[in-house]
């Protein structure tokens, strides 16, 4: 199992829950200090050293390699986890020319998941409930860049995220897809704010072993006991907001995301 997001919060617990369970899992991060020390703990609750794989994901080429890494390595991924993102808390352009957290959080699970796809079993892809707060627009992914805010940039990745996972179910029947809200979750998410760092402190989030219950549950239950494309919160049927669950709009911004990351539509 391939878990993006996996040196922190909700992509590690899901990682050592897993491995646990016997499961071989691959941790994907980007800080390569954060990435270790996540391994060792994987180590520490299991006994096996699980394999690492840096990639950052405001670069569109470290995901090409990534994907190739992971290519040449294995033949088969039972379960692809896009666990992976970022709430950005100002206005940034990737050096592809995309705003951070579209990229961070929906381009570039969408190429990885676009490389692999021949190699992936499942795919699981972490959502959440801000999608409430998105303003999608398929033509212009990178709307948020003006009159930015954070959270209705974070937002509208995530209602890209629901929206990919129903139409990768769709064109993609022979994998098996699902997305999930975790919860509101204690994680590294905006450390470089003060005021949100505090929030993650004083206010009642969850843990990350909370969060990614359904993560983990996802990953393991049979395909045939749940929706294909479908939305889940606390492992149970989720109804999104009907601008993440638009057929339509699904399929443009499928049209519009492969243009962006260069991969057949």
């Amino acid at each position: 199992m391939v878990l993006t997001g996996a040196s922190s919060g909700i992509g590690l617990a899901a990682a050592e829950e897993l491995a646990r369970r016997g499961d071989q899992v691959v941790l994907v991060g980007r800080d390569p200090a954060r990435l270790r020390a996540a391994g060792e703990r994987v180590r520490e609750c299991c006994g096996e050293q699980p394999e690492l794989f840096r990639a950052d994901f405001a670069v569109l080429d470290d995901v090409r390699g990534l994907a190739e890494r992971l290519r040449e390595r294995y033949d088969r991924i039972d379960v692809l986890a896009n666990n992976a993102g970022a709430i950005v808390l100002e206005p940034i352009t990737t050096v592809d020319g995309f705003e951070l957290s579209m990229q961070a959080n929906h381009l570039a699970p969408f190429l990885l998941s676009n490389l692999l796809r021949d190699r992936i079993r499942r795919m699981v892809v972490t959502g959440s409930d801000a999608h409430r707060s998105g303003v999608l627009d398929p033509d212009d992914l990178n709307s948020a860049l003006r009159s930015y805010r954070p959270f209705r940039a974070y937002g509208t990745s995530k209602q890209a995220n629901i929206l990919f996972t129903a139409e990768a179910a769709r064109r993609w029947p022979e994998v098996p897809a699902h997305v999930f809200h975790p919860g509101v979750v204690r994680t590294r998410f905006g450390n470089e704010s003060r005021i949100v760092a505090l929030g993650m402190r004083l206010l009642p989030f969850r843990s990350p072993e909370k969060g990614a219950e359904t993560l983990v549950w996802l990953a393991c239950q049979d395909p045939s006991r749940l929706t294909d494309g479908g939305y889940y919160a606390d492992r149970k049927p989720h109804r999104p907001r009907p601008k993440a669950a638009d057929p339509a709009l699904a399929a443009r911004l499928w049209t519009a995301s492969a243009k962006a990351v260069g991969v057949e539509a």
